[in-house]
């Protein structure tokens, strides 16, 4: 195991009704004038809009607001939100909604405090050093934005998606997660947003640190509760127990605890990026095309760990045949994607012809020669494994 620093300071607020605590948790955390982000007519046609609006009226604490956040976010509203901040003076970010909610309030936090083009923070010529506080009310179980420091935007200019890692500064002091609150979510963005954590457990999985067994077991567990509890969601969405399991597990999947010590890969999340990113797809579905894709490629460069994943995730015996074990846990990941509704080829994600020599481009000028830890891809490497989607 390496040295590290866990820093989580979240608070997380979990259950029914707890939207109704907003205000008061805004107040705590030293927020006077908020800045309310959201995305589509959702949160508004629930009901869960003025819920908040009223508990923060209730707190004593102002507020703005700035609405129309896309999936697959883009700096032209990180800049509206930027300009309205600083014009309105507010001293606390609150976004109510998913991932693409959270991370343009996240940009917007730190980019109000900053004097140049907060671009530069994602292109990584500044670090973060400080932004403004902000509090979560979540709405979609997927991305674990809501406990993590971590944010994702796409410049329109160049279609360019990519991301920042800061936990001191954009860690959400605080995060509201009410189950019922996930009711009305489509099957398929429910069935994404598993995905998506799934890999985001994935990523950290995948790792060839040594003496890691907490962290392992941890990944393993938490992958099969929710192999477990997603059949339950698409069965039945009013199910309590099953969707407070699967927010919390999206949460657990990206706050870090399941990453310490270990050295972490993400090719597959940056792979995903560059076809969500031309083709603007869910990024859910975008990697479970491309995860069992960069699976199959690990199988001949790298089997360990995926024969581990087989036999422990999957329930695969285990055998001397470390490849073919590897090729059935695959097979099983990719029969239970398809259970829950998500596309495993690019033809199945509604690619039919997907320009694969763009996505390797921009990959690489986006992420270097390299990318990935688990095995270093090259361009040849990464055009493979896109290929490999592509069948």
């Amino acid at each position: 195991m390496n040295n590290f620093t866990f820093y989580s300071p979240t608070e997380f607020v979990f259950g029914k009704d707890t939207e109704l605590q907003t205000g008061e948790l805004v107040r705590k955390y030293n927020g006077h004038k908020a800045l309310i982000v959201y995305g589509g007519g959702s949160v508004v046609r629930s009901g869960l809009l003025d819920r908040v609006k009223t508990s923060l009226k209730n707190a004593g604490v102002e507020f703005v607001e700035l609405g129309g956040v896309q999936p697959n976010p883009t700096d032209p509203k990180v800049y509206e939100g930027i300009d309205l901040g600083r014009s309105e003076k507010v001293d606390f970010l609150l976004p109510v909604g998913g991932g693409s909610v959270i991370d343009t309030a996240k940009a917007i936090a730190a980019g109000i405090l900053y004097d140049g083009d907060f671009w530069d923070f994602y292109v990584g010529k500044v670090v973060i050093k400080k932004a403004l506080r902000l509090g979560v009310v979540l709405t979609i179980p997927a991305a674990g934005s809501e406990g993590s420091g971590n944010s994702v935007i796409t410049k329109v200019d160049g279609l360019k998606k990519l991301s920042v890692r800061t936990p001191e500064a954009l860690r959400p002091a605080f995060a509201v997660m009410n189950p019922e609150l996930t009711y009305t979510l489509p099957a398929w963005q429910t069935a994404s947003g598993v995905t998506d954590m799934m890999a985001h457990i994935m990523e950290r999985y995948f790792s060839n640190t040594q003496g890691v067994e907490i962290a392992d077991r941890m990944c393993e567990g938490v992958l099969k509760s929710i192999i477990t509890e997603a059949p339950k969601v698409i069965a039945d969405p009013k199910d309590y127990n099953a969707r407070a399991n699967i927010m919390w597990a999206g949460t657990v999947a990206h706050n870090g605890t399941c990453g310490v010590g270990c050295v972490e890969d993400w090719a597959s999340h940056f792979m995903e990026h560059e076809v969500s990113a031309v083709y603007d797809v869910t990024h859910g579905a975008g990697l479970a095309v491309i995860f069992p894709a960069w699976l199959t490629y690990m199988a001949d460069h790298n089997v360990h760990k995926v024969a581990q994943f087989a036999e422990r995730v999957w329930d695969v015996p285990a055998s001397d045949d470390k490849k073919a074990v590897a090729l059935e846990g695959i097979a099983r990941f990719k029969k239970f994607l398809k259970a829950i509704g998500m596309p495993v080829t690019f033809k199945e994600l509604g690619i039919e012809n997907p320009d694969i020599d763009l996505l390797v481009k921009k990959l690489h000028e986006n992420k270097g020669e390299l990318v990935g830890n688990y095995v270093q891809l090259d361009k040849k490497a990464t055009r493979e494994i896109y290929e490999l989607a592509n069948r």
